[in-house]
């Protein structure tokens, strides 16, 4: 039997009242990523009583953290912890009667569809547009509902995706960014907007949990310069687009143009990470907003970058990247993803 005296001042609330708290009780929500977004929206979600979440991720905690990753500590950092497990221990200890499932993972075409398909709804903690395509293909060919979020900086934005019944992420941003990403390794974030856009993910994720409106908009602030942006994109269907219109998921495709090709190069402890759509990179550019996490040095051709003793990456016009210091695929993307984003 349930103690429902935890979620006492939640039932008050009507618009959820005792019938959405039993929805909330009976539900599942997978959480994609578990750095800043991911630790502030399973927080809440678990705080909230829903019945099992899954949480998912690749990486380990490290100090730099810390600053706004908000269910990790030190002891955590210092004993390189998987992130999934050190907020596994903590949910636990917050609400025992949570089933909360940690997956140490990767999320790739490979695993996507097994990892995601059969929960209620999906929360995107991700740092990076190659897994949030992912999640929307799954999402729509599943038919389940999810909430996108994304932070970097002081700026920030969210929106909740119901396939079938509002756009897809694909139709509101139809291609890849050209380009290498701004991430918050390079230029940093600001921990408060983190905290802002991963508590209003948990709240749409609520929404679609116990069947009330969701928020119509995309919306966009930057917290820092006190701007807020509403975008009303509830009549925002792309008639054309290729995921929710036409059904072909190119991001569970292994044949698509849109995968990105990481092969382990004999003998040399490096990873190449080859784009098969190519992008001319502005080189100058990336070199300036590089130079601040290790050392860069460069030619009109390619930038070299070595954030730390272990690694160098090697940057190509084309987009194309070489992770000098690891055989480990899973590492050099995340190396990838940590400095040049998407």
């Amino acid at each position: 039997m349930k103690d429902l005296e935890r979620y006492s001042r939640q039932i008050l609330f009507q618009p959820i009242g005792s019938g959405g708290q039993d929805k909330l009780l009976r539900s599942s929500a997978v959480i994609v990523g578990m750095g800043a977004l991911g630790t502030v929206i399973s927080n809440h979600l678990v705080r909230s009583g829903v019945g099992h979440v899954r949480i998912i991720d690749r990486d380990l905690v490290e100090l730099s953290n810390l600053q706004r990753q908000t269910l990790y500590d030190e002891d955590d950092a210092l004993e390189n912890l998987p992130k999934v497990i050190a907020a596994e221990k903590k949910l636990r200890k917050i609400n025992s009667e949570v089933k909360v499932e940690a997956i140490i993972a990767d999320l790739t075409l490979d695993n996507a569809e097994d990892l995601l398909a059969g929960f209620d709804v999906i929360v995107d903690g991700t740092d990076n547009f190659m897994a949030r395509y992912l999640i929307n293909d799954v999402a729509v060919k599943h038919g389940i509902p999810w909430v996108y979020g994304g932070a970097v900086s002081s700026r920030g934005m969210f929106a909740a995706i119901k396939p079938g019944e509002t756009p897809c992420y694909r139709c509101l941003f139809p291609s890849v960014p050209a380009g290498l990403g701004e991430t918050c390794d390079s230029i940093g974030v600001l921990s408060p907007i983190t905290d802002i856009i991963g508590s209003f993910e948990a709240v749409e994720a609520i929404k679609l949990l116990v069947g009330a409106e969701s928020n119509p908009n995309l919306e966009q602030m930057d917290i820092w310069y006190n701007s807020f942006l509403q975008m009303d994109i509830s009549q925002g269907r792309n008639p054309e687009c290729p995921a929710c219109v036409h059904h072909e998921y190119e991001f569970l495709d292994r044949s698509s143009h849109q995968q990105i090709n990481y092969a382990s190069l004999c003998g040399r402890n490096t990873i190449q990470i080859n784009p098969r759509q190519k992008t001319k990179q502005d080189l100058e550019k990336l070199a300036v907003r590089l130079k601040n996490n290790g050392e860069v040095k460069g030619n009109p051709f390619l930038l070299r970058f070595m954030p730390d003793d272990e690694i160098t990456m090697v940057i190509f016009q084309d987009g194309r990247v070489l992770v000098h210091g690891t055989n480990d695929t899973v590492k050099a993307k995340s190396y990838y993803t940590r400095y040049l984003g998407s």
